[in-house]
């Protein structure tokens, strides 16, 4: 399975996201820069975090545009998976492959900690290591955090199972339903705020994020024979 990582100007998880991959699972992931306009020969996207093009105008606004961002939609059209973290999750939702948005944080702070979150979907690709219901311990990074919709829209979210992972014990930031990530209406294209590629060795606090990872990896027949 050969992973694309898209970075854009502004990008700065993506190291973590390749160490995560490459270093601790020994998947085959490769940089694919904003400007390109092919994603030939890969197998699945992440969208990493940090702050895509300055969030000038918008958490997400900018990066929508990018060249490479009509392929990764053809991606996700084609049924393939796609997965945006924290500022990638912003850009999902501005480019329309997600329903929704990401606000300012209530307290209109930045806000850096590990939060709890319950794993309400534990059917999809990314998630069908962990438990129903599971509770995990994510970090979490941004200060335009908090989800929000309008009620059908939640409404729908919540009837078709499309909530994935939701605040646990405090909502930190204010998302409608204590949201913390979402998949769309096919499965295949998770957004998600908290940061699983900061929590996948206990070198780093827990390995909690680490499933998101093997799940998708061991779904399309890669098999590691240790993960540590």
């Amino acid at each position: 399975m050969k992973i694309a990582i898209i970075v854009f100007p502004g990008s700065n998880c993506d190291v973590d996201l390749f160490e995560a991959l490459h270093s601790v699972c020994g998947a085959t992931a490769q940089y694919v820069s904003y400007q390109e306009k092919s994603l030939a020969g890969f197998d699945a996207v992440m969208i990493p975090g940090g702050f895509s093009y300055g969030d000038y105008l918008r958490c997400g606004a900018i990066a929508r545009f990018s060249n490479i961002m009509p392929e990764v939609v053809r991606f996700a059209a084609a049924g393939k998976p796609v997965l945006g973290i924290c500022n990638g999750f912003q850009i999902l939702t501005e480019a329309g492959l997600l329903p929704g948005a990401l606000k300012r944080n209530n307290g209109l702070k930045f806000i850096c900690k590990t939060t709890a979150l319950t794993v309400e979907n534990n059917e999809t690709p990314f998630t069908n290591q962990y438990q129903a219901k599971e509770k995990i311990y994510l970090p979490i990074a941004h200060a335009d955090g908090s989800y929000y919709a309008q009620k059908d829209v939640l409404a729908q979210l919540e009837a078709k199972h499309q909530v994935v992972f939701r605040y646990a014990d405090e909502n930190p930031n204010g998302s409608l339903n204590d949201i913390a990530g979402i998949i769309n209406e096919t499965g295949n294209v998770l957004g998600m705020m908290p940061h699983p590629e900061r929590a996948v060795e206990a070198l780093l606090g827990n390995v909690d994020g680490l499933r998101v990872f093997t799940a998708l990896l061991a779904g399309n027949g890669y098999q590691k024979e240790a993960i540590r």
